[in-house]
């Protein structure tokens, strides 16, 4: 069936999540609570290939230029001077007539208003802390910031002002959520949610998840192994982490039955506040999308959702520190999700952010638009990245040929 033609420009809302695993959501196999995603995939398209470069900043740089980060050395991550071509989405779309808005992580060298072309921006600066706003910026100018204060909440909140503050022109908003980024912070209510799950360990949690994306046609190849010798090479040693975090934190992707009791119920918990991030993250991204509908714009607004890598091994402590008295999750703890759980989010694929294995590339990748999509909870097996989003994407006839994808299937190995 062919698709739908939209009869106008059509939005479009990117939104990047930031060291998710690409099994985390609902409807790619995940066992946290994503009722906005899964609605997004059922009334969509799931991409099975969709790639990233494995880290931040590069991510970031593919998306917003159509060129890989090496070329443009525009993020905060590569070096090199950018040359003067380089132009960002922004600046492309106002030559269709767009208007673009810009909430959460920047991670670039150029300023988002002044040098890329948004109309607004609010910029998360404040990157290892979700409860606070000291840092950040509002159109490249200092906030005064405010309590209480959550940055998934924020980031969102500031998305939906800039929406309900849009003309008639078709719109771009890019909305790169921190979440569930380390520190692990949440909110005590969404952390109740998962109190009771995530006790069977990372073993079971993530063949449980391999066992649901075969059946969903996600993936089609083995679970890889649990890699206990692998990790980032700038992680806290075990005994410094173990000394500043406490008995119950594990620095390698061992099989669970080896730990203590101790040890379990603490790496439980740190799953249950990736959970409860994920969880306000989709929560958040359900307000925006009502607010698309009271616009009138849900139906011609192209949503693509995507992470800008695998979720993370590291494991350090950076910022305001961590206090190993204060309740995990808050704004006084500082810990990380892991290898040992970043390989379930990752699942089925090794290894994790920062390594170009699957399990550091591979994104999950949801492209929703009814006024353009004929098809409804769809795969697409077609390998795209990142990088494939401003030459592709930023036209009207592009978005409908990218959506309505038929090409020769190609498959990379082990992958569906």
């Amino acid at each position: 069936m062919a698709p739908a033609v939209a009869k106008k420009k059509p939005n479009f809302v990117v939104i990047l999540a930031d060291d998710m695993g690409y099994s985390d959501a609902g409807c790619c196999g995940g066992d946290i609570d994503t009722p906005n995603l899964d609605a997004l995939a059922k009334g969509g398209l799931r991409f099975t290939q969709g790639y990233t470069t494995a880290r931040c900043g590069p991510s970031r740089s593919c998306l917003l230029t159509g060129h890989y980060a090496q070329q443009t050395a525009s993020d905060v991550m590569t070096p090199g001077k950018t040359p003067d071509w380089v132009r960002f989405a922004p600046q492309h779309l106002k030559d269709l007539g767009y208007r673009s808005y810009h909430s959460g992580k920047w991670h670039m060298k150029f300023k988002p208003v002044s040098a890329a072309g948004f109309e607004h921006s609010y910029t998360q600066m404040a990157q290892f802390g979700f409860f606070t706003e000291k840092g950040n910026l509002m159109d490249e100018k200092p906030v005064k910031g405010g309590e209480p204060f959550y940055a998934t909440t924020g980031i969102a909140t500031h998305g939906i002002e800039f929406l309900k503050g849009h003309g008639k022109e078709p719109f771009f908003l890019y909305l790169p959520f921190t979440s569930p980024h380390f520190p692990l912070h949440a909110l005590e209510e969404d952390i109740a949610k998962y109190n009771d799950r995530f006790g069977e360990g990372w073993d079971v949690a993530r063949a449980k998840r391999h066992e649901r994306m075969r059946g969903m046609g996600l993936v089609n190849c083995d679970l890889a192994p649990l890699e206990e010798g692998v990790w980032p090479d700038w992680n806290l040693k075990t005994e410094e982490l173990v000394k500043r975090v406490g008995e119950g934190e594990v620095s390698r992707a061992v099989p669970w039955k080896s730990l203590t009791r101790t040890q379990q119920e603490f790496q439980r918990t740190k799953m249950a506040i990736h959970a409860a991030m994920v969880d306000r993250m989709d929560q958040e991204i359900g307000r925006v999308i009502g607010q698309l509908k009271a616009m009138g714009e849900y139906e011609n607004t192209v949503i693509l959702f995507a992470s800008d890598n695998g979720a993370s091994a590291e494991q350090m402590i950076r910022g305001e520190g961590h206090d190993p008295q204060a309740r995990p999750g808050s704004a006084l703890s500082h810990l990380c999700l892991g290898p040992g759980w970043s390989s379930a989010a990752n699942a089925p694929f090794r290894l994790h952010k920062s390594w170009v294995h699957e399990g550091g590339i591979a994104s999950p990748w949801i492209m929703h638009w009814p006024a353009g999509i004929a098809a409804k909870g769809k795969l697409r097996h077609t390998p795209c990245h990142l990088v494939d989003i401003v030459p592709r994407w930023w036209t009207w006839r592009g978005a409908v040929a990218l959506g309505a994808c038929r090409r020769r299937r190609r498959v990379l190995p082990g992958r569906a």
